[in-house]
């Protein structure tokens, strides 16, 4: 039995919102250790940045992250400082 190779995939730019988005959450890996909880995380703060998502303060309660050393209102409010230097 043979399988095929997995599809090819593109890398984000740096410049790009997707980018900043997930360098942005994988700064707090030591708080969400849970690899899939920062994937799940990121994708919705795209969506926010594209302007079709909740903001930081929801996301954060909605995706059910799982957070070691901070709390939900902490996470929210860093995550909030920094999106705002990516939009300045």
């Amino acid at each position: 039995m043979a399988t095929l190779p997995p599809p090819a995939t593109r890398k984000a730019s740096q410049d790009s919102i997707e980018k900043k988005c997930y360098n942005i959450v994988e700064k707090f890996e030591k708080n969400i250790p849970v690899p899939n909880d920062r994937n799940r995380l990121s994708f919705c703060l795209v969506k926010y940045m594209e302007g079709e998502g909740d903001p930081p303060e929801v996301l954060v309660k909605s995706t059910k992250v799982e957070l070691e050393g901070i709390t939900r209102e902490e996470l929210a409010a860093k995550l909030n400082e920094e999106l705002s230097q990516i939009k300045g």
